[in-house]
């Protein structure tokens, strides 16, 4: 009768422990939300679940193994001055097969998950590069064409050591800042005109690298209204980290009314804080730091920002 009180108590641990486990892990990953910046892009969301449920499942496993070991260690210790050996316990091929296909499991669902949100972004990456004729990727980009048969924004993107250039066909406009639309989709035309450049806005969640001698297509829906950080995700030589640009999210009205304004000004030499650097350091009587190729020269553009 002892044992099988005990065995039930053993149970019910067990399934009270795994149900506080599961619901601190569904807590943990709600947080997430609060950890990142603003959603800027209806990419972002897509991207914000993921974060979510990698995080939960994380907080699940190491909640799960953490109870386990804290179980173990306060209600199965070895009592006191016991220095026996314990049990010659052998392999157990059923555990074992159990808990190398659960992680096998899990990295299917979580490439799976994660195949789905790229897909859903439409994000053209590395494979369109090289060429790799995938069906399934040219249906799934169909579809997606189908359901966002809306106006598109086309603007034209230059990455350079160091700064950025943006170009608006439909005004001939130049500008050293990003304006967008909101809650229109925005294709852009990236380029680079010397070395490997990352396009990189961390409100929109989206990233995409920037190669040398290849125009890449890039789409997304800016949300939220506000001004944002473009940054160079790649380290492209000594003043990469001056390659910052502003990113202006307005809504349609407000976008025409600055492209109409910028299109009345004159073209002027762009601010360029890599070439200031530069032209300042080699002033200098005592050369110090890195040798560096010079920075592109500031381009002429219709609003500097």
């Amino acid at each position: 009768m002892t044992m099988k009180i005990q065995k039930i108590l053993n149970i019910l641990t067990l399934l009270t422990g795994a149900i506080a486990v599961t619901l601190t892990s569904l807590w943990i990953g709600k947080q997430v939300y609060s950890w990142l910046p603003p959603q800027a892009a209806a990419e972002s969301q897509l991207i914000d679940d993921l974060i979510s449920f990698l995080v939960t499942l994380g907080a699940f496993i190491f909640l799960g193994v953490t109870s386990t070991l804290m179980y173990s260690v306060i209600f199965h210790r070895a009592v006191k001055d016991d220095f026996t050996d314990g049990p010659p316990i052998e392999g157990n091929i059923t555990l074992e097969v159990v808990w190398t296909a659960i992680p096998i499991l899990l990295v299917f669902w979580i490439a799976g998950y994660s195949y789905q949100v790229y897909e859903q972004m439409g994000i053209q990456g590395p494979s369109e590069l090289v060429h790799l004729h995938n069906p399934l990727a040219v249906a799934a980009k169909d579809v997606s064409a189908n359901a966002l048969a809306q106006p598109v924004e086309k603007i034209d993107v230059l990455a350079k050591q160091w700064a950025w250039v943006f170009h608006y066909p439909e005004r001939d406009v130049t500008s050293t800042e990003l304006h967008l639309p909101s809650d229109r989709r925005v294709r852009l035309a990236l380029r680079s005109q010397d070395v490997l450049h990352g396009f990189y806005i961390p409100a929109f969640r989206l990233k995409q690298d920037i190669i040398p001698n290849h125009a890449l297509d890039f789409e997304f829906t800016p949300i939220r209204p506000g001004q944002y950080r473009l940054t160079d995700s790649q380290y492209s030589g000594t003043y990469f980290a001056t390659m910052q640009a502003n990113v202006v999210v307005e809504s349609p009205e407000d976008y025409q009314q600055w492209l109409a304004q910028a299109a009345t000004q004159k073209p002027s030499l762009a601010n360029n804080q890599a070439a200031s650097e530069y032209a300042q350091t080699s002033n200098q009587s005592v050369q110090t730091g890195w040798v560096t190729v010079p920075p592109a020269a500031p381009t002429l553009v219709n609003s500097p920002g």
